[in-house]
């Protein structure tokens, strides 16, 4: 490792700046190999920290220092391994201007962090720490400043922050009137062309909008753009924010570590997330770019305007947005099929994290690499905090603290105290209590009995959450429980009413029943908490024919499912006729969305159902769990063929393709019915439409199915064929091999895709497609053999000094490891082990290494 010890960075030690910058000027003068930056920077001192202070700037390794001067002086000055600092005795005792000029190579940077080539054009990316391998200057989102930026290059297209204020041949300027922190700076260079249109804000003001893509990608942009028009009026509609700027550019990128970034202005994103036509991007897909687009607009004002005070706070900026931007996909499509999505998303990932060695709270205490902390506890989880905190103070209050949150502190980097602040004064409720949501790592344990007498039925709770790594005993949190009481014929007693529990142990009382009712608890999961009651088959079985809860009628059925395989799996039990009984009442039910009847027609997965039979104390089998999935499924298949055959025929359609949430929940039924027929007639039905579809959802799914039914050579090669040349695409046809089919030879697979001369192993689309889907198939994965464990390692330790952000975050594919038998635990520990004594290892992958060798195990 190259620092053996590295030190934590930690949030009780956070200093105030003791400068404040007034303004920034850049120029840059773009060579692949040789950039030259010149910064101009006006600091004054900070009059919150009196008394004379050293000039700390932060500098990565790369920066080649040419010059250094204040207020004009050249300065005798060398960079340390991490920065520059000016003693306090050379400079003045008033403002002044720091000038330097460096040299770097973009070139060379393939870690993707500050400036780098991807495909022969410039791009940047600077969170959370990537500004200082551009440049000089105090890399931290407390420091915001107004930029001015120059750019000389030979590039046609030549596009920074803000507005455009200037330009010639060779040159363009642009100029950032917002104050922002250097991690919102951007520039990009390349030979790209644009799809236009304008949007007109609620106040009469136009907006130049533009997608700036490579040549033959304008096509596939249209999306993209009605998103964002889309975005622009949600957020004053409902956020009453108006954008703030002449333009707003969206670059699409190839190589990028993650999905999208908000810089002001200029947004770039992976391009994954921009490109999109009926014939190369899935339904899910044009999802996906609908809610990326809307969350980075969103950061205008949840980010950007307002940011973090610290990176300790950068759940203020991400889990609001996320909430921000789900709200938003919410109102665009089908609210209860985005809630139960999201759920999935969040049980899939965070829970995951929250069970395990790298759990930590959703405001972090200390971190070691920041670019290791954007997780799913800050994204997700801090979305669902977002989502009890407007739960207890209701609709209206939400508003007016939000309305307060913005004019308050408009121009601010803010922490959580001040976002709790806000809500309590436009409230007048103490929310001391509730801030443990942010300063407690671990899911909570919420446990539920019950008690019926005389009409009275009583329901009580008692919450825990386990210990987690740095935090053993945690005291009780505000959790809102949102519950209905259902009669045994069906008939809503008590709607949706919201109890909030607050000690470890409370009971509430519901009088005046005629009969014993049936509880719906957790409605539209109102808190993220794993619920634990004794129930049993029927009682899932009447909830999820009869719940006026959409996401409860969701979670019943899908409860039932687990506790049937998870028999099936451990006590070698029968398929259930009530199982498929209930699923064969939900297919047929047409009132019902047929996106929501598809997520309860899908069955847990197995990383799901490896959880669940760790919960009940039984170390998970990845074979059997594997094993018992396709049991069910053939049952499911033979026991509804008639019906399931009905509906698959009943929704091929002739109609024009929309990405739009009715046909896409056609597509995603249609698309299940499929799976379960694809186990009983040997592929037949996928074939036919594998050879006929016209659009891309419909191909991927039918040469998924035919490689789970062992007839996908053939498609295999034609798909490669026809999108050889689509390099998004070609993603997908390396994850489809892997995601499907025999998981006893994933990793030869994995090998052989591996050699293929498509692999682009330095693309972080490209890697993922591969490894990623590796680690998604858990049998595959976790086979007994731990072949794929040596296959995904060897990649890990390979990535790691080309991309060291991409690999430290793909290590996670182990981060379960103490749940299987000891067998796996000493072939995972073995990998583990070798990926830490890896000389030169990055502090970013060291530290996620580290941690997961710190938990115990068997």
């Amino acid at each position: 490792m190259k620092d053996a010890t590295p030190q934590p960075v930690l949030l009780a030690d956070y200093q105030l700046y003791p400068f404040v910058v007034n303004e920034v000027a850049l120029a840059f003068r773009l060579s692949p190999s040789a950039t030259r930056v010149l910064s101009r920077i006006l600091f004054a001192p900070n009059p919150e920290r009196p008394g004379r202070h050293d000039l700390r700037l932060d500098g990565g390794g790369g920066l080649k220092l040419i010059r250094a001067a204040v207020n004009g002086r050249v300065l005798d000055v060398s960079p340390d391994a991490e920065g520059l600092t000016i003693a306090a005795a050379d400079l003045p005792e008033g403002d002044f201007a720091f000038e330097a000029e460096v040299e770097i190579d973009p070139a060379a940077n393939t870690t993707l962090e500050g400036l780098y080539m991807s495909g022969g054009m410039y791009c940047t990316q600077c969170e959370a720490q990537g500004f200082r391998h551009i440049t000089f200057y105090p890399d931290r989102p407390d420091v915001m400043a107004p930029f001015r930026v120059r750019i000389e290059s030979e590039m046609p297209v030549l596009l920074s922050n803000g507005n455009p204020s200037a330009s010639g041949e060779g040159w363009a300027e642009w100029t950032d009137p917002w104050k922002k922190p250097a991690y919102l700076f951007a520039l990009v260079a390349g030979d790209l062309v644009a799809v236009r249109d304008q949007f007109t804000t609620k106040s009469g003001r136009p907006v130049d909008l533009a997608i700036w893509v490579r040549k033959g990608d304008e096509d596939r942009c249209a999306y993209a753009m009605d998103s964002l028009k889309r975005s622009m009026k949600w957020d004053e509609d409902v956020y009453g924010r108006e954008y703030d700027l002449d333009v707003f550019n969206i670059v699409a990128v190839d190589d990028f570590n993650m999905g999208a970034m908000e810089n002001k202005g200029l947004n770039i994103f992976n391009s994954k997330l921009v490109l999109a036509s009926p014939a190369t991007a899935t339904d899910g897909d044009f999802e996906r770019i609908e809610g990326v687009i809307a969350h980075e607009y969103f950061h205008n004002w949840t980010g950007n305007r307002i940011t973090c005070r610290d990176w300790f706070q950068l759940c203020l900026k991400e889990g609001l947005t996320v909430f921000r931007d789900q709200e938003f996909t919410a109102d665009m499509r089908s609210a209860p099929v985005k809630r139960i999505d999201d759920v999935l998303t969040l049980r899939a990932r965070q829970f995951r994290e929250d069970m395990g060695p790298l759990a930590h709270p959703v405001r972090p205490e200390s971190y070691i690499e920041i670019n290791n902390f954007y997780t799913a506890t800050v994204y997700e989880k801090g979305a669902e905090v977002i989502g009890m905190l407007k739960s207890l103070v209701g609709d209206d209050g939400y508003r007016k603290a939000l309305d307060l949150y913005f004019d308050r502190h408009d121009g601010d980097a803010a922490t959580i105290e001040d976002w709790l602040k806000v809500f309590e004064d436009a409230t007048g409720r103490d929310l001391a209590q509730f801030k443990r949501w942010y300063t407690d790592a671990g899911t909570p344990r919420l446990h539920v009995s019950e008690a019926w007498s005389d009409g009275i039925y009583t329901l009580t709770f008692h919450q825990k959450t386990p210990p987690t790594p740095g935090q053993d005993k945690k005291p009780p949190r505000v959790i809102p429980i949102a519950v209905g009481l259902l009669n045994p014929n069906g008939d809503e007693v008590l709607p949706t009413t919201v109890l909030e529990l607050t000690k470890s142990a409370e009971s509430f009382r519901f009088e005046g029943l005629a009969s014993r009712p049936i509880p719906s608890i957790l409605r539209g999961f109102s808190a993220p908490v794993v619920l634990e009651r004794e129930t049993d088959q029927e009682e899932r079985a009447f909830l999820l024919a009869h719940d006026t809860d959409p996401f409860n009628k969701w979670e019943a059925g899908r409860a039932l499912a687990k506790d049937v395989l998870t028999g099936m799996i451990a006590e070698g039990r029968e398929p259930s006729r009530r199982l498929i009984d209930a699923l064969g009442a939900v297919l047929r039910d047409e009132s019902l969305d047929p996106a929501f009847r598809a997520l309860c027609l899908r069955l847990p997965g197995e990383e799901d159902l490896a959880q669940a039979l760790a919960d009940a104390g039984r170390v998970p089998d990845p074979a059997a769990i594997h094993a018992g999935r396709e049991a069910l499924a053939r049952a499911i298949g033979k026991g509804l063929s008639g019906d399931l055959s009905a509906t698959y025929a009943a929704l091929e359609s002739n109609a024009p393709f929309s990405p739009d949430a009715g046909q896409a929940g056609g597509r995603a039924l249609r698309l299940g019915c499929l799976a379960f027929l694809n186990r009983i007639d040997g592929g037949e039905r996928a074939a036919a439409l594998f050879d006929r579809a016209d659009n891309m959802t419909e191909s991927a799914g039918a040469l998924g199915a035919l490689i789970d039914a062992g007839r996908g050579d053939k498609g295999i090669a034609a798909f490669h064929e026809r999108w050889k040349d689509t390099r998004l695409v070609i993603d997908k046809w390396f994850t489809l091999q892997l995601v499907h089919g025999d998981p006893t030879g994933a990793a030869a697979t994995a090998r052989r895709l591996a050699d293929h001369p498509d692999f682009d192993w330095k693309n972080p689309n490209r890697f993922r497609a591969l490894m990623g889907a590796l680690a998604a198939n858990h049998a595959g994965f976790h086979d007994a053999s731990g072949d794929a464990y040596r296959f995904y390692a060897d990649w890990l330790i390979r990535l790691d000094p080309v991309n060291p952000q991409t690999t430290a975050r793909m290590t996670t594919a182990f981060e379960t490891w103490t749940r299987y038998d000891a067998d796996r635990q000493a072939l995972i520990r073995g990998e583990l082990q070798r990926i830490a004594a890896t000389p030169g290892l990055s502090r970013n992958t060291g530290e996620m290494v580290g941690r997961m060798l710190g938990a115990q195990s068997a």
